[in-house]
């Protein structure tokens, strides 16, 4: 089932109200503790979207609104490259025209070199279980079965249109930068996804465009020091497309917390 939306693409206004973004006064507002679970549990990652036009001044509040995240020692690391018409669609040109040609000569894979390793190079369980599921459970919905390379290929390139999304960002950090940037940019990138929701807007974020990161920092003018971190497509979803009906589960609470109130050996 799809997760409703929040606010429908044509309410809204050309003008929004001020944003507040002085924490200390922000907190003296009353808080909507349902709107804002609404926003974080409404937020997946949407795999197809309408081409309504995004307004400029809405894309600039939310990524305002991302800026709020914490980061060590105030650092905030993080770069945004806004994508949208002629320069978007360049872009997507390129990284296609080079993805099919990896696919009829796996060996230029090797000349595009991811800056990070998303993935673990070994896999294992629970966390190869889970990746399974998500990937059998998304083409078994569009009805792509196992083997059919050409269906597969076709749904992997559309990450590299951004799922027609009239929106495209890619998100960058200073490559001398440690570790702890990528976990600041995360928090970056939750809250644009969250804030983007209590606007009834959509996202997929998009770890797919790291390998072709050599032909996308020159496009979009990102320095020689900056590594891309991942894209994210922008916009309203489409309700009407099947994969849209895609939606993860998430482990119960049980599986992943344990409360440490008293000693390890307590009682023995």
């Amino acid at each position: 089932m799809n997760a409703p939306d929040l606010v429908s693409p044509v309410s809204v206004a050309d003008e929004l109200p001020p944003l507040e973004l002085d924490p200390l006064q922000a907190a003296q507002r009353a808080l909507d503790p349902a709107a804002v679970e609404a926003a974080i549990v409404s937020r997946r990652s949407v795999r197809a979207f309408l081409p309504t036009p995004v307004p400029r001044h809405l894309i600039e509040r939310l990524l305002a609104l991302a800026a709020r995240a914490p980061s060590g020692s105030n650092t905030q690391p993080w770069k945004v490259y806004v994508l949208q018409g002629c320069a978007r669609d360049a872009l997507c040109e390129q990284v296609c025209a080079a993805h099919d040609a990896i696919r009829a000569n796996p060996a230029l894979a090797a000349e595009y070199q991811e800056a990070y390793d998303y993935y673990p190079r070994e896999w294992g369980s629970p966390y190869l279980d889970r990746r399974r599921e998500n990937g059998w459970g998304l083409y078994g919905l569009l009805g792509i079965g196992k083997g059919d390379k050409d269906k597969m290929h076709a749904q992997h390139q559309r990450n590299f249109r951004f799922f027609d999304a009239p929106v495209g960002l890619m998100i960058t950090i200073d490559s001398v930068m440690g570790r702890g940037s990528l976990l600041d940019t995360g928090m970056f990138l939750q809250n644009l996804m969250v804030a983007a929701r209590a606007h009834g807007l959509d996202t997929c974020p998009q770890a797919a465009w790291n390998h072709y990161a050599r032909i996308i920092l020159p496009l979009i003018g990102a320095g020689p020091n900056e590594m891309l971190v991942c894209g994210m497509a922008l916009g309203w979803a489409d309700p009407q497309a099947l994969v849209n009906r895609f939606v993860t589960p998430r482990e119960p609470l049980q599986r992943f917390v344990r409360w440490v109130d008293e000693p390890a050996n307590a009682g023995r």
